[in-house]
């Protein structure tokens, strides 16, 4: 199968894949229902994946490249650094909020193996936490920032970004936040960063 079909026959299944874990949850996702909701061939599925659950890292990973090329297409720009955080903040906050994020917290927090956990928590430390990292040093290099390491001003930028806002989506004590929920808390993110480390208003 040339490499184009197959990543367009992929993006079918993990749709399928994604609106059984909305309907049912991870229990309601078998590899039989995907096939038969992709119009695939479950022997199909199984040589690509190994099992549900290497199917749910496959669709992790997809989502973490995804990201990954978004958030470079930002840094691409060459923005101070402060500017960059400001336009990813939203960015990253929509992403991690998202009814496919959500989808898989909730199947990881039924996964007793830990597996699928481990993927997501690699994807923060993979793809998210390098660049945020490397965007603080930037900024410390600059003067922008001071009082702290990079790797401290990135993990206080994250907690404040996220907080319980992902937890509180799985567990369904919250609405999907609206575009403008996601700007006011990546602007309050950044500020109260800047206030405990920056040198200039941002």
């Amino acid at each position: 199968m040339k490499a184009d079909r197959r990543t367009k026959r992929e993006s079918e299944i993990m749709a399928a894949a994604y609106k059984l874990l909305d309907e049912g949850g991870a229990a309601g996702m078998s590899m039989l229902a995907v096939a038969k909701a992709a119009k695939a061939s479950n022997e199909t599925l199984y040589n690509w994946y190994g099992d549900k659950l290497g199917l749910l890292c496959a669709m992790v990973a997809r989502d973490a490249e995804d990201l990954r090329q978004q958030l470079e297409a930002v840094l691409a720009k060459g923005d101070a650094p402060l500017e960059v955080l400001d336009t990813l903040g939203p960015l990253l906050l929509e992403v991690l909020t998202s009814p496919r994020a959500i989808a898989l917290n909730r199947a990881a927090a039924a996964d007793a193996t830990g597996v699928l956990g481990a993927a997501l928590a690699q994807v923060e430390r993979g793809s998210i936490a390098p660049m945020i990292g490397a965007l603080c040093q930037q900024a410390l290099d600059d003067g922008a920032m001071k009082e702290g390491d990079a790797q401290s001003i990135a993990e206080t930028y994250m907690s404040l970004l996220i907080g319980d806002w992902q937890i509180r989506l799985v567990v369904q004590s919250m609405p999907a936040p609206r575009k403008a929920a996601l700007r006011a808390r990546a602007d309050r993110a950044l500020m109260l960063t800047w206030r405990l480390h920056g040198t200039a208003k941002p």
